[in-house]
Protein backbone atom coordinates (compact mmCIF):
# COMPACT_ATOMS: atom_id res chain seq x y z
CA UNK A 1 0.00 0.00 0.00
CA UNK A 2 1.70 3.54 -0.83
CA UNK A 3 0.17 6.58 1.50
CA UNK A 4 0.02 10.08 0.76
CA UNK A 5 2.08 11.54 2.96
CA UNK A 6 2.58 15.46 3.40
CA UNK A 7 5.71 16.80 2.81
CA UNK A 8 7.10 17.21 6.35
CA UNK A 9 6.18 13.26 6.88
CA UNK A 10 8.12 12.46 3.87
CA UNK A 11 11.57 14.68 4.45
CA UNK A 12 11.48 12.68 7.86
CA UNK A 13 11.76 9.65 6.32
CA UNK A 14 15.11 9.99 5.41
CA UNK A 15 16.34 11.93 8.82
CA UNK A 16 15.95 10.15 11.69
CA UNK A 17 16.12 6.40 13.18
CA UNK A 18 16.25 7.10 16.74
CA UNK A 19 13.68 10.61 16.46
CA UNK A 20 11.06 9.67 18.37
CA UNK A 21 11.48 6.91 20.95
CA UNK A 22 10.20 8.19 24.24
CA UNK A 23 9.49 5.51 26.93
CA UNK A 24 9.67 4.90 30.91
CA UNK A 25 12.10 6.14 32.65
CA UNK A 26 13.72 9.83 31.12
CA UNK A 27 16.92 9.54 29.58
CA UNK A 28 19.27 11.73 29.22
CA UNK A 29 21.71 12.73 26.27
CA UNK A 30 24.19 15.03 25.49
CA UNK A 31 24.94 15.77 28.99
CA UNK A 32 27.77 18.28 29.79
CA UNK A 33 29.19 20.11 32.64
CA UNK A 34 27.44 22.44 35.72
CA UNK A 35 27.62 25.12 33.03
CA UNK A 36 25.22 23.45 31.26
CA UNK A 37 21.49 24.51 29.93
CA UNK A 38 19.01 21.82 31.74
CA UNK A 39 16.61 20.98 28.87
CA UNK A 40 13.57 18.25 29.49
CA UNK A 41 11.83 17.61 26.11
CA UNK A 42 9.03 15.52 24.83
CA UNK A 43 11.63 12.02 23.88
CA UNK A 44 9.29 12.58 19.91
CA UNK A 45 11.54 15.66 19.61
CA UNK A 46 14.45 13.99 20.72
CA UNK A 47 16.20 13.64 16.81
CA UNK A 48 15.44 16.91 16.10
CA UNK A 49 16.64 18.43 19.73
CA UNK A 50 19.92 16.65 19.28
CA UNK A 51 20.69 18.06 16.31
CA UNK A 52 19.44 21.45 17.23
CA UNK A 53 21.47 21.07 20.21
CA UNK A 54 24.60 20.38 18.57
CA UNK A 55 24.35 23.00 16.06
CA UNK A 56 23.63 25.59 19.03
CA UNK A 57 26.61 24.43 21.04
CA UNK A 58 29.06 24.72 17.21
CA UNK A 59 28.01 28.66 17.50
CA UNK A 60 27.82 29.86 20.88
CA UNK A 61 29.54 27.56 22.83
CA UNK A 62 27.14 27.15 25.43
CA UNK A 63 26.82 23.17 26.35
CA UNK A 64 23.36 21.94 26.23
CA UNK A 65 22.09 18.89 28.66
CA UNK A 66 19.05 17.09 27.13
CA UNK A 67 16.84 14.59 29.15
CA UNK A 68 14.27 12.97 27.74
CA UNK A 69 11.13 11.30 28.87
CA UNK A 70 7.31 11.18 28.75
CA UNK A 71 6.41 14.92 29.54
CA UNK A 72 3.84 14.18 32.39
CA UNK A 73 6.71 12.30 33.97
CA UNK A 74 8.77 14.98 33.50
CA UNK A 75 6.90 17.44 34.66
CA UNK A 76 6.44 15.21 38.35
CA UNK A 77 9.85 15.41 38.40
CA UNK A 78 10.51 18.94 38.32
CA UNK A 79 7.81 19.27 40.95
CA UNK A 80 9.74 17.07 42.99
CA UNK A 81 12.70 19.63 42.46
CA UNK A 82 14.56 18.31 39.76
CA UNK A 83 16.88 21.29 38.27
CA UNK A 84 15.35 21.56 34.70
CA UNK A 85 15.88 24.92 33.16
CA UNK A 86 13.87 24.56 29.75
CA UNK A 87 11.02 22.52 29.27
CA UNK A 88 9.10 21.26 26.00
CA UNK A 89 6.36 19.08 26.39
CA UNK A 90 4.58 17.58 23.60
CA UNK A 91 1.67 19.27 25.05
CA UNK A 92 0.70 22.88 26.65
CA UNK A 93 -0.98 21.35 30.03
CA UNK A 94 2.06 20.24 31.58
CA UNK A 95 3.70 23.55 31.19
CA UNK A 96 1.22 25.32 32.03
CA UNK A 97 0.54 23.61 35.44
CA UNK A 98 4.43 24.64 36.30
CA UNK A 99 3.82 28.27 35.41
CA UNK A 100 0.70 28.24 37.51
CA UNK A 101 2.57 26.64 40.48
CA UNK A 102 4.57 29.78 39.84
CA UNK A 103 8.46 29.98 38.80
CA UNK A 104 8.08 29.44 35.09
CA UNK A 105 6.90 31.31 32.23
CA UNK A 106 3.66 31.21 30.26
CA UNK A 107 4.19 28.79 28.19
CA UNK A 108 4.57 29.37 23.94
CA UNK A 109 3.56 26.50 21.11
CA UNK A 110 7.53 25.17 19.64
CA UNK A 111 5.80 22.80 17.30
CA UNK A 112 2.40 21.01 16.33
CA UNK A 113 2.69 17.53 15.17
CA UNK A 114 -0.75 14.71 14.77
CA UNK A 115 -0.99 10.94 15.76
CA UNK A 116 -1.32 8.56 12.89
CA UNK A 117 -1.76 4.62 12.65
CA UNK A 118 1.89 2.47 13.21
CA UNK A 119 0.64 -1.08 11.27
CA UNK A 120 1.92 -4.27 10.92
CA UNK A 121 2.64 -5.51 7.18
CA UNK A 122 -0.24 -8.20 7.66
CA UNK A 123 -2.74 -5.44 8.45
CA UNK A 124 -4.24 -3.81 4.89
CA UNK A 125 -5.73 -0.51 5.90
CA UNK A 126 -6.95 2.99 4.61
CA UNK A 127 -7.54 6.53 6.15
CA UNK A 128 -11.21 5.66 5.22
CA UNK A 129 -11.10 2.16 6.57
CA UNK A 130 -8.93 2.42 9.69
CA UNK A 131 -11.63 3.33 11.70
CA UNK A 132 -13.20 -0.21 10.75
CA UNK A 133 -9.57 -1.53 11.29
CA UNK A 134 -9.53 -0.45 14.94
CA UNK A 135 -12.57 -1.45 16.04
CA UNK A 136 -12.13 -5.07 14.56
CA UNK A 137 -12.31 -7.95 17.64
CA UNK A 138 -9.42 -9.57 17.12
CA UNK A 139 -7.00 -6.04 16.26
CA UNK A 140 -4.74 -5.74 18.77
CA UNK A 141 -3.98 -2.05 19.89
CA UNK A 142 -1.10 -0.49 21.30
CA UNK A 143 -0.78 3.12 22.67
CA UNK A 144 0.81 5.16 24.78
CA UNK A 145 -0.38 5.98 28.71
CA UNK A 146 -3.02 9.14 29.54
CA UNK A 147 -2.08 11.80 31.89
CA UNK A 148 1.68 10.45 32.14
CA UNK A 149 2.10 10.92 28.05
CA UNK A 150 0.40 13.63 26.08
CA UNK A 151 0.29 10.68 23.14
CA UNK A 152 -1.95 8.87 25.53
CA UNK A 153 -4.05 12.14 26.06
CA UNK A 154 -4.15 12.48 22.62
CA UNK A 155 -5.76 9.09 21.39
CA UNK A 156 -8.20 8.94 23.76
CA UNK A 157 -9.37 11.88 22.12
CA UNK A 158 -9.50 10.73 18.70
CA UNK A 159 -11.78 7.46 20.92
CA UNK A 160 -14.13 10.08 21.82
CA UNK A 161 -13.82 11.51 18.44
CA UNK A 162 -14.74 7.35 16.67
CA UNK A 163 -17.54 7.26 19.19
CA UNK A 164 -19.31 10.13 17.47
CA UNK A 165 -18.91 8.41 14.30
CA UNK A 166 -20.07 5.21 15.69
CA UNK A 167 -21.79 4.90 19.09
CA UNK A 168 -19.72 2.72 21.32
CA UNK A 169 -16.43 2.56 19.52
CA UNK A 170 -15.14 4.41 22.55
CA UNK A 171 -15.58 1.58 24.87
CA UNK A 172 -14.64 -1.25 22.54
CA UNK A 173 -11.05 1.05 21.75
CA UNK A 174 -10.30 1.97 25.58
CA UNK A 175 -11.23 -1.73 26.40
CA UNK A 176 -8.99 -3.04 23.78
CA UNK A 177 -6.02 -0.46 23.80
CA UNK A 178 -2.84 -1.60 25.59
CA UNK A 179 -0.35 1.46 26.81
CA UNK A 180 2.24 -0.22 26.11
CA UNK A 181 4.73 2.74 26.90
CA UNK A 182 5.14 6.05 28.48
CA UNK A 183 5.77 4.74 32.02
CA UNK A 184 8.14 4.32 34.32
CA UNK A 185 8.08 0.36 34.39
CA UNK A 186 6.87 0.65 30.51
CA UNK A 187 9.01 -2.25 28.38
CA UNK A 188 12.05 -1.06 27.36
CA UNK A 189 13.89 -1.45 24.02
CA UNK A 190 17.20 -2.51 23.51
CA UNK A 191 19.48 0.03 23.42
CA UNK A 192 19.14 2.31 20.30
CA UNK A 193 16.16 0.82 19.17
CA UNK A 194 13.00 3.08 18.90
CA UNK A 195 10.44 1.69 21.18
CA UNK A 196 7.53 1.49 18.44
CA UNK A 197 9.25 -0.29 16.06
CA UNK A 198 10.60 -2.77 18.21
CA UNK A 199 7.07 -3.35 20.39
CA UNK A 200 5.82 -3.51 16.36
CA UNK A 201 8.31 -6.15 15.37
CA UNK A 202 8.03 -8.21 18.85
CA UNK A 203 4.52 -9.22 17.27
CA UNK A 204 2.97 -8.17 20.77
CA UNK A 205 0.32 -5.23 18.62
CA UNK A 206 -1.09 -5.23 15.07
CA UNK A 207 -1.61 -1.27 14.94
CA UNK A 208 -0.03 1.48 17.43
CA UNK A 209 -1.43 4.74 17.60
CA UNK A 210 1.11 7.44 18.10
CA UNK A 211 2.68 10.69 16.64
CA UNK A 212 3.28 10.67 12.84
CA UNK A 213 6.72 11.54 13.51
CA UNK A 214 6.85 8.72 15.50
CA UNK A 215 5.69 6.57 13.34
CA UNK A 216 7.30 7.49 10.10
CA UNK A 217 10.80 7.14 12.12
CA UNK A 218 10.12 3.62 13.53
CA UNK A 219 8.74 2.84 9.55
CA UNK A 220 12.43 3.78 8.59
CA UNK A 221 13.64 1.54 11.41
CA UNK A 222 11.80 -1.24 10.42
CA UNK A 223 11.21 -0.91 6.41
CA UNK A 224 7.68 -3.63 6.31
CA UNK A 225 5.77 -1.24 8.94
CA UNK A 226 3.21 0.89 7.41
CA UNK A 227 2.05 4.47 8.50
CA UNK A 228 -1.39 5.11 7.60
CA UNK A 229 -2.65 8.80 8.16
CA UNK A 230 -6.23 9.33 9.70
CA UNK A 231 -9.20 10.86 8.23
CA UNK A 232 -10.25 14.25 9.37
CA UNK A 233 -12.71 13.40 10.94
CA UNK A 234 -10.13 11.50 13.48
CA UNK A 235 -7.15 13.85 12.90
CA UNK A 236 -6.41 14.80 16.27
CA UNK A 237 -3.60 18.09 16.58
CA UNK A 238 -0.86 18.16 19.14
CA UNK A 239 0.82 21.52 20.27
CA UNK A 240 4.03 21.13 22.16
CA UNK A 241 4.44 23.54 24.57
CA UNK A 242 7.87 25.62 25.72
CA UNK A 243 8.33 27.05 29.22
CA UNK A 244 11.52 28.45 30.71
CA UNK A 245 12.29 28.41 34.35
CA UNK A 246 11.67 32.44 35.55
CA UNK A 247 14.76 32.64 37.65
CA UNK A 248 16.90 30.76 34.63
CA UNK A 249 20.37 32.33 33.92
CA UNK A 250 20.19 33.91 30.59
CA UNK A 251 21.71 31.34 29.20
CA UNK A 252 18.72 29.06 29.28
CA UNK A 253 16.76 32.05 28.13
CA UNK A 254 18.38 32.39 25.19
CA UNK A 255 18.74 28.73 24.50
CA UNK A 256 14.49 28.85 24.76
CA UNK A 257 14.13 31.93 22.46
CA UNK A 258 16.58 29.92 19.78
CA UNK A 259 14.25 26.94 19.68
CA UNK A 260 11.19 29.36 18.58
CA UNK A 261 13.64 31.16 16.15
CA UNK A 262 13.67 30.21 12.13
CA UNK A 263 16.74 27.97 12.15
CA UNK A 264 15.78 25.60 15.00
CA UNK A 265 12.08 25.35 13.68
CA UNK A 266 13.90 25.05 10.20
CA UNK A 267 15.02 21.58 11.79
CA UNK A 268 11.76 20.49 13.58
CA UNK A 269 10.52 21.43 9.86
CA UNK A 270 12.39 18.23 8.69
CA UNK A 271 11.37 16.27 11.24
CA UNK A 272 8.15 15.97 10.17
CA UNK A 273 6.81 18.92 12.81
CA UNK A 274 4.39 21.79 11.71
CA UNK A 275 5.02 24.88 12.35
CA UNK A 276 3.92 26.81 15.81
Amino acid sequence: MKLAMNRPLQVCLTLTLAACASVGKPTVANVAGEAAVQVYAAGSLRGALMVIAKDYEASTGQKIALTFGASGLLREQIEKGESAQVFASADTEHPLRLAQRGGWQAPKVLVRNTLCALTSAEVSTTPATVLDTLLAPLLRLGTSTPKSDPSGDYTWELFHRADVLRPGAYTSLDAKAQKLVGQTDSLKPPEGRLAYSWIMEQGLVDVFLTYCTNAVAAQQELRRLKVVQLPPTLQVGAAYGLTVRANAPQAAVAFGEALLAAPAQAVFSRFGFGLP
